[in-house]
C-alpha cells in the first residue's frame, strides 16, 4: 500500500513539475522544474523495483545532462523567453493536432478491458544491478567496448571543435 502511495505521490508531482517547466518563463528555473521530473521519474523506478534504472536516471539525466543543460542557458545569457507578438498558423494547427492524438490516446487507455502489455518476467530479477551487469558484460561485451570507444572518440572530437572555435 506504501508503495502504491508513493508511486501516485510522484507520478502527481511529475505532472505538476512538467507543467511548472511548460509554464516557467526562465529557462534556468524550466531546467530546475525538468530536473525535478527526472528525480520523479527515478522514484517511479524504484517502485517498480528497477533500482539500477533508478540510479542511472538521477546520476545521467538529472545530473550529468542537465548541469550541460544550465550550463549551455548561462553560456547563451538567456534571461527570459522572447515575447510573441501574434500566433503563429502552423502553430496553431500544431496544437490542434497534438490535442487530437492525445485524445485518442487517452480514449484508447480509458476503453481498455485488459492490460495493453504484459510482462511475462520478474521486473525485480530483470531490473537488478546484478543481472544488467551479468548480461552487459557477458552477452553484450564487444558492442559495450565499441560504445565506449565511440563516446571516448566523440569528446576527443567536440574537444577539439572547441579548441579550434576558441583560438
Amino acid at each position: 500500500m506504501l508503495a502504491e502511495t508513493f508511486f501516485i505521490a510522484a507520478g502527481l508531482l511529475a505532472v505538476i513539475a512538467a507543467l511548472g517547466m511548460l509554464v516557467s518563463r526562465s529557462p534556468v528555473r524550466s531546467a530546475l522544474w525538468l530536473i525535478l521530473i527526472m528525480l520523479c521519474v527515478a522514484g517511479l523506478y524504484m517502485t517498480l523495483s528497477a533500482e539500477f534504472i533508478a540510479v542511472v536516471q538521477v546520476l545521467v539525466y538529472a545530473g550529468a545532462i542537465m548541469v550541460l543543460f544550465l550550463f549551455v542557458i548561462m553560456l547563451l545569457n538567456l534571461g527570459a523567453l522572447p515575447n510573441l507578438e501574434r500566433v503563429d498558423f502552423k502553430k496553431g494547427v500544431g496544437f490542434v493536432l497534438g490535442t487530437v492524438i492525445l485524445a485518442q490516446l487517452v480514449y484508447i487507455t480509458a476503453t481498455a478491458s485488459e492490460p495493453l502489455v504484459t510482462a511475462s518476467f520478474d521486473p525485480a530479477e530483470t531490473g537488478s544491478a546484478l543481472k544488467i551487469a551479468e548480461e552487459l558484460f557477458t552477452r553484450y561485451a564487444l558492442p559495450f567496448e565499441i560504445i565506449g570507444i565511440l563516446l571516448l572518440v566523440a569528446t576527443v572530437g567536440a574537444v577539439m571543435l572547441a579548441k579550434r572555435t576558441f583560438e
